[in-house]
């Protein structure tokens, strides 16, 4: 019980993040997707970086549980739904995290983004036998690979890299693009009309 007030708890403040940095408003999503304002961008690859760094250093001091990675299988059908997955999320300005998040701060669209995920998730459930026959369901690149090789995961790596130096890498790389990246890349330089 304790663990699922922890989980509770943990949800409502990430959902309270969320929220705070403008990732529940579709209208700041479109603005990332256009490139006019990259705010939230910055924002999205700083959590990101800061997390790697952290997830992989305490992994490499031993403060973390390597066993605690989750790996996910590489499969055509995966590459499809991610590309599935962005293009949902350029048209509707949400994606399911933050569709979540939006309708528990009032915003009613999302209560239609939401039945849209789960009628595609019925459909998905439904036509999984077709999926699976197709073959598109099937592992490529080993299936469950990690780019680098980390020691105790049980996981092959695509490369030999220690996985967690790789981790910690790839990390303060998003972090400097976050503190680099600009404001704005499309109409840069043009004078913004006041607000209404």
């Amino acid at each position: 019980m304790s663990s699922i007030i922890l989980a509770l708890v943990i949800g409502a403040a990430f959902g309270a993040v969320l929220d705070r940095i403008g990732a529940t408003n579709p209208n700041w999503i479109g603005r990332m997707l256009s490139l006019t304002n990259l705010h939230l961008m910055k924002t999205i690859l700083l959590a990101i970086g800061t997390g790697s760094v952290l997830m992989f250093g305490g992994q490499m001091l031993g403060l973390v549980e390597v066993g605690h990675m989750s790996v996910k299988a590489a499969y055509v059908g995966v590459f499809i739904g991610g590309l599935l997955l962005g293009a949902g999320w350029a048209l509707a300005g949400y994606c399911p995290g933050t569709g979540v998040c939006a309708a528990a701060s009032g915003r009613k669209d999302a209560w239609f983004f939401i039945a849209g995920g789960l009628l595609g998730a019925a459909a998905y459930m439904v036509t999984y036998p077709a999926w699976l026959a197709s073959g598109m369901l099937d592992d490529i690149l080993g299936g469950k690979v990690t780019l680098g090789t980390v020691p105790g995961s049980g996981f092959d790596g695509l490369s030999a890299i220690q996985g967690d130096l790789l981790g910690i890498v790839l990390g303060a790389g998003f972090v400097v693009i976050a503190f680099v990246l600009p404001e704005r890349i499309v109409g840069q330089g043009e004078a913004v009309a006041p607000a209404e």
